[in-house]
């Protein structure tokens, strides 16, 4: 049930970002899994996106793995906090990937809670990036890892989202970014509870 590679090497990185709206985020860390899924995405269109860590085509130790086949993970550490995971997609070479926002939890509630220190579950638990990384126990060990290993992994089971349930707005945090800060490039379930704030 895993989604197959060639999901991933789709170059068009808007059309995955809105694709993966729906599909089910599992992780198995230390024998526990935890996943849920995916209601809100930005997209980062590589080297063209000043929003991009790889804009320009920039190829540094940090963005390298933005620069693999589409199909792993990108994680980075945002403000020496949140460990932020991101989808590579696109051929060897062309850095594009998707940011995952947001997840609507369903597996692994109390292992979720423990790792986010909460008594009871509340949106939050899986609303912002940081969050959802805290959650799902994800660490930058895990990048370049494969979305077809064990600890990792995507899965379509058949929930899908009409456009008119989807909305399109700009990304968050990227202001530096200047006129690409505007660029329809977040995508969320519309009424869902665990998206970020901004325009819910």
């Amino acid at each position: 049930m895993k989604l197959p590679e060639s999901f991933y090497l789709n170059s068009n990185v808007v059309e995955v970002a809105k694709s993966l709206l729906g599909k089910y985020l599992f992780t198995c860390i230390d024998g526990l899994l935890t996943g849920g899924y995916i209601v809100e995405t930005e997209a980062y269109n590589g080297g063209i996106d000043k929003a991009s860590h790889a804009y320009g085509n920039r190829l540094t130790s940090r963005t390298q793995t933005l620069f693999q086949h589409g199909g792993v993970a990108y994680v980075y550490l945002c403000y020496g906090i949140h460990e932020m995971l991101n989808v590579v997609t696109s051929v060897e070479g062309q850095p594009h990937a998707v940011l995952i926002r947001a997840i609507n939890p369903t597996v692994g509630l109390d292992v979720m809670q423990h790792r986010r220190n909460m008594a009871v579950v509340k949106p939050t638990i899986t609303s912002g990036p940081g969050s959802v990384g805290k959650a799902l126990g994800i660490s930058r060990k895990l990048n370049g890892i494969s979305f077809q290993s064990d600890q990792l992994w995507i899965e379509d089971q058949g929930l899908t989202y009409a456009e008119e349930n989807m909305v399109a707005a700009p990304r968050i945090g990227v202001a530096y970014a200047a006129e690409d800060a505007l660029l329809p490039y977040r995508f969320y379930v519309k009424g869902n509870i665990y998206v970020s704030k901004p325009n819910r």
